[in-house]
């Protein structure tokens, strides 16, 4: 598959197998995340890949009691709201229940910090297509990236105390009837291009 091809065919995968994913296929990954453009050439991208079973449970459990604390505000995105309302329900899991899950983390009061993560995060996701690995993009922690339960967690495996959670991805192998990743590209019905 060529890059182009990669790219007009990834899409987001929320069913995952509970097959682990290679540690090799993981660390092609982390080095496609570790070779996206960053400002300045700052490299300030911090990276945990969790695949430990139980700190993602112990993680999608903090997420939950997180937005169930949250209200429902006029305006607010609709994601967010989706997160909130289904925490209150319980049994939300942020992460799909995926095998791997790569966060990323930047300084919190660099300007470019989202902006690497996300070139990071992409990265990551085209090359996953590219290895027939599902990936899906996670905002939860972003949305989150004060909350003191959470900051200690990360905390705890290295988060530095000028560093917030800025992105993270979900990746496994997709339940999918042939175990492939959904790759039939969605309309267009956005992204306007003006010609100048």
């Amino acid at each position: 598959m060529n890059v182009y091809d990669a790219i007009m065919t990834r899409r987001s995968t929320r069913r995952f197998q509970t097959k682990a994913v290679p540690d090799e296929m993981l660390v092609k990954l982390i080095q496609a995340g570790r070779f996206a453009p960053s400002g300045g050439n700052s490299q300030s991208t911090h990276f945990f890949v969790i695949t430990d079973p139980d700190f993602l449970a112990e993680l999608a459990d903090l997420v939950q009691q997180a937005f169930s604390k949250m209200e429902v505000t006029e305006g607010m995105y609709a994601s967010l709201v989706s997160s909130i309302t289904r925490s209150k329900k319980g049994g939300y899991v942020f992460h799909y229940n995926c095998p791997a899950l790569i966060v990323t983390a930047n300084q919190k009061d660099y300007g470019n910090n989202i902006a690497d993560c996300a070139c990071a995060l992409e990265n990551m996701m085209i090359l996953g297509n590219e290895m027939d690995l599902g990936t899906c993009w996670i905002n939860q922690l972003k949305w989150l990236n004060e909350d003191p339960a959470l900051l200690e967690k990360f905390r705890s495996c290295g988060l530095k105390e000028n560093e917030r959670i800025y992105g993270a991805l979900a990746v496994g192998f997709a339940a999918s009837e042939n175990g492939m990743p959904e790759r039939m590209p969605l309309e267009r019905k956005g992204n306007e291009v003006t010609l100048i």
